[in-house]
Order: C-alpha cells, then sequence, then structure tokens
C-alpha cells in the first residue's frame, strides 16, 4: 500500500509546528516531512520537536543541504534522532540550491561529486563503521559513531537532473522527487535510479518517494496556476476535492513512487486543516 503524507511548509512560523503535528497524529496520517529550507527553519531542531511532541507520527526531513552540514555532524544528529525515535525517522539530503549555498560561502565547484561522497560517509557511519576518506570533498580521519542507530537507517537523497537521480540510484537508498515531478517524470526516474544501481552493483531495495502539489478548496484552481512555475512537468500538481487529489496520488504510485507526500501552497491558511484533509479524507480513496 502506497505511504501517504504531507508537509509543514516552512513559510509557516515555527510556533506553528506543534498544532499542525499533534493534529497530523490524530488523524491518523502516517507522515509529516519538514523542509530545511535556506533560510528558513532547521530541519533537525524542527524534526526533534515533532517527534518529541507525538507518539507515532513518522517525521521525514527534506532536505539537509549537504554544503552546509559536516558529514560527522549531520551523522551525529540523525542517529540521535533514530535512537531516541525508532522507526520514526526518514532522513533526506540533497546538494542544495546553489544560489543560496553562494550566500553562505557554502557552494561547491562539483555538488554532484560531493553529494556522493557524502552519502556513502554518512551511510558508512549510520551503519556503526569506522570511516577513514579523503574524497575531493569529504574528508574523514578514523570516525566513527559511539551511538550509532541500532539498526542502519534508509537514507534519501534529492534530486532532480538525470546525473543527480542516477547517483541518487547507486549512492542512496531512496530518491526524493520534488513537486515538480509528474508521473511521467517518475517512470523516467526509477529508469535512471535503475541505472545508477546498476553501475554500482546495488541489489537492495531503493524507495522512491514523490511530492505532489495539491490544493483544495473554491479557488483551488488559481492558487494552483499561482504556484506553479516553468520548471512544474505538465501533469504535476492537482486542484480539487479528496477524489481528485487521491486520484492524482495513485497516477505517481502506479508510475513507481512507494510514498507520496502532498504538498500545500505556501500561502495555505489552515495547515492543521490540510493535514487532517490527507488523513482523514484522501487516504481513504487511495
Amino acid at each position: 500500500m502506497t505511504v501517504l503524507g504531507a508537509v509543514f511548509r516552512p513559510q509557516n512560523p515555527p510556533e506553528r509546528l506543534r498544532a499542525v503535528a499533534m493534529a497530523a497524529e490524530a488523524a491518523g496520517l502516517e507522515q509529516l516531512w519538514l523542509w530545511e529550507d535556506c533560510f528558513l527553519e532547521s530541519g533537525i531542531a524542527s524534526a526533534a520537536a515533532a517527534l518529541a511532541w507525538t507518539e507515532r507520527l513518522g517525521v521525514g526531513i527534506g532536505l539537509l543541504p549537504v554544503p552546509l552540514r559536516n558529514v560527522a555532524l549531520t551523522a551525529m544528529e540523525a542517529a540521535t534522532l533514530y535512537r531516541l525515535f525508532p522507526d520514526r525517522v526518514q532522513l533526506g539530503v540533497g546538494h542544495g540550491v546553489q544560489d543560496w549555498m553562494g550566500q553562505v560561502g557554502a557552494r561547491v565547484e562539483s555538488p554532484v561529486t560531493l553529494l556522493g561522497e557524502y552519502l556513502d560517509a554518512l551511510r558508512a557511519l549510520l551503519a556503526g563503521e569506522r570511516v577513514t576518506t579523503s574524497g575531493r570533498y569529504v574528508q574523514l580521519d578514523e570516525v566513527a559513531l559511539d551511538w550509532p542507530p541500532l539498526v542502519p537507517p534508509r537514507i534519501y537523497a534529492g534530486a532532480r537532473g538525470p546525473r543527480s537521480i542516477r547517483l541518487c540510484g547507486a549512492h542512496a537508498d531512496g530518491t526524493l522527487l520534488d513537486s515538480i515531478t509528474d508521473a511521467d517524470g517518475v517512470r523516467a526516474a526509477q529508469a535512471l535510479i535503475e541505472q545508477g544501481r546498476a553501475a554500482a552493483g546495488r541489489t537492495d531495495a531503493h524507495v522512491i518517494v514523490a511530492s505532489l502539489l495539491a490544493v483544495t478548496g473554491p479557488d483551488a484552481a488559481a492558487r494552483l496556476a499561482a504556484e506553479r512555475t516553468p520548471q512544474h512537468a505538465p501533469g504535476a500538481g492537482v486542484a480539487g476535492d479528496a477524489h481528485a487529489v487521491a486520484a492524482a496520488v495513485r497516477a505517481l504510485a502506479e508510475a513507481g513512487a512507494a510514498t507520496v507526500i502532498v504538498q500545500p501552497t505556501a500561502d495555505e491558511p489552515d495547515p492543521e486543516g490540510f493535514v487532517r484533509f490527507v488523513a482523514e479524507e484522501v487516504r481513504p480513496l487511495v
């Protein structure tokens, strides 16, 4: 069965998160995903709070921009969350928006190279290995976590371009596709992921998480049109009632997404109501 979640967008003030997380838990939503967009909210801090306020809700972080974070620090923070909240954390990393990375002096010449090195080191550290590596960007000398997760977690990577998506197949355990992608884009991504996996000799499971921009209510069509950009694929996003949103979720799932995360617009006036809508009205139709 398709895993269904929703996004708490960081355009909402951080103090709004508790009410949304508790509404998601009460409604039975499977996952609540958080973003670490510059310069809005911390993914790790927000996730820790949402996990502490709830008991069953899965919390995803998508994405941590790797140029901002030393891989050992990310491994320490992630391992702490995995130990405190077993089976409830989903972690995604990405090479970040390059303009933002430039603003903070963290832009690198080859973001794809950095992401590949970072994923290999992060997965090894979280698997409890002692890691020594001297890559172009990632250097570690006999680094090991004292408190690694009890079970090596699935690490996701986010990507848009073909080269980055192939890298996800080779170096990550799952791929996060953002809301510019439609069902055809999921199918194309799956093919690229398999190319990467084959080149790396990967035979383990790989999970695709797709985001769906969804708008409901009397002005849904206009709000969706205002949110869309030229980068959105023709079939990306949906405006309508629960049946329309559920049909769009099913299309992404049939294309290969194991998890679909329903994303509101940045101007969503009722984020608590949105997560209840996804859990109580869309979920039964998927």
